[in-house]
């Protein structure tokens, strides 16, 4: 390993690491809200949108990211249509074309993920709502929707972080992400490790922080769910009773 490798090309990582956080941060802010109607629409089994939204997440939670990257940068230019329309302009452009196809991406694996929480709200907390005479989208904000987020923590950390590693099929198309930033390190001065040994150490940084992140975020948004010690006066232990004679 030649450190000094890294250590001169530590602005070029740092380009990479912002674009991987911009884009894996953008995806999650756009795909987080848009997932929210579509996740409702399946799991009220809409007649309209439920089929739709299933065909669509069915599609891109069955085929592979980078396909799906493939088909948006590589499969769309093809079209005469496409190339003498106004979003040419954004879809000739590889970032551009990255950041779409994450969105889509995380948006259908996200609705999922909320669909199995809105699902799972027990039943008790729908009909305390209904007696409090709670309408329908009432009950939707101010119940399960807050429920189902707080259930959904665990597996939506899983998709963020499937996210950030699924980002690195953004070097495929000439975007400089922190994987793209260690291959061109590594062609540049005809190394095998020192570019990749550096990618993988900031992924799992990355990964670090957003573990210790979510990690925040459970304990603060269950707390409720922790057993509590039972306290005397003092604060101290209950007292024992006294055995029955």
């Amino acid at each position: 390993m030649d450190f000094s490798l890294i250590a001169a090309n530590w602005d070029f990582f740092l380009i990479g690491v912002q674009n991987t956080i911009l884009l894996v941060a953008l995806s999650l802010a756009i795909g987080g809200p848009l997932s929210i109607p579509l996740a409702l629409a399946r799991a009220y089994k809409h007649p309209l949108w439920n089929p739709i939204v299933w065909a669509y997440t069915y599609f891109f939670r069955g085929t592979p990211l980078l396909v799906q990257l493939y088909l948006i940068y590589y499969g769309l230019s093809q079209f005469e249509a496409v190339r003498e329309s106004v979003l040419w302009p954004v879809l000739k452009d590889a970032w551009w074309c990255a950041l779409i196809a994450f969105v889509l991406n995380t948006t259908a694996y996200t609705t999922e993920i909320l669909r199995g929480a809105i699902e799972s709200t027990a039943w008790g907390e729908v009909e305390a709502a209904k007696a409090m005479g709670m309408s329908p989208g009432q009950r939707v904000r101010r119940i399960i929707l807050p429920s189902a987020f707080r259930r959904a923590l665990p597996a939506y950390s899983n998709e963020v972080i499937f996210m950030l590693h699924g980002s690195v099929v953004a070097s495929t198309v000439t975007v400089i992400d922190i994987l793209g930033a260690g291959r061109v390190v590594n062609a540049k001065y005809y190394v095998a490790y020192e570019g990749f040994i550096s990618a993988a150490v900031l992924y799992v940084v990355l990964v670090w922080a957003i573990s210790r992140l979510f990690k925040y975020l459970e304990r603060r948004y269950h707390a409720h769910l922790r057993p509590r010690e039972s306290g005397g006066a003092g604060g101290g232990p209950a007292p024992r009773p006294a055995p029955a004679e």
